[in-house]
């Protein structure tokens, strides 16, 4: 019985507590002066210039190269120390994949160049990377 009487007070302090939470809001309601927000009409900027393409060719992108995956219980994981090899779902030979920022973006032969691991593009995956044609620029303008 004791404990049908603690919950019934910890309800009843809730609900004073939530209660006097929506009066609160309700006064501030009040207090507070709100309108609509309004925006200006914004119009097609047109095709990206060179200038405001440069802005972000020197924004860094977290590249990642995958030699593969592997799916492992729990325990193997547990068990994996120094020595220990875990085999990945890549056959030699094939290629790896380059992710940009999560998405995958090309495929390649994995190279060594002078003492690091590196990543030679076998193809780029998806449409082509569009490049701004200047000659399309120039008819605009």
């Amino acid at each position: 019985m004791a404990k049908t009487e603690t919950f019934d007070v910890e309800k009843t302090v809730q609900e004073a507590n939530s209660h006097d939470a929506v009066e609160m809001a309700d006064e501030q309601d009040e207090q507070t002066a709100v309108r609509m927000a309004e925006f200006e009409e914004v119009e097609d900027g047109g095709p990206l210039e060179k200038e405001n393409l440069s802005v972000l060719l020197d924004v860094q992108m977290p590249i990642t190269a995958v030699l593969g995956t592997a799916e492992v219980p729990f325990r193997r994981l547990l068990q994996l120390g120094p020595g220990s090899v875990l085999e990945l779902d890549q056959a030699v030979g094939q290629p790896a994949e380059l992710y940009v920022q999560g998405v995958r973006l090309a495929a390649g032969d994995v190279v060594v160049v002078d003492d690091h691991y590196g990543l030679r593009i076998r193809q780029v995956m998806g449409n082509q990377v569009k490049q701004i044609d200047p000659t399309q620029q120039s008819k605009k303008t």
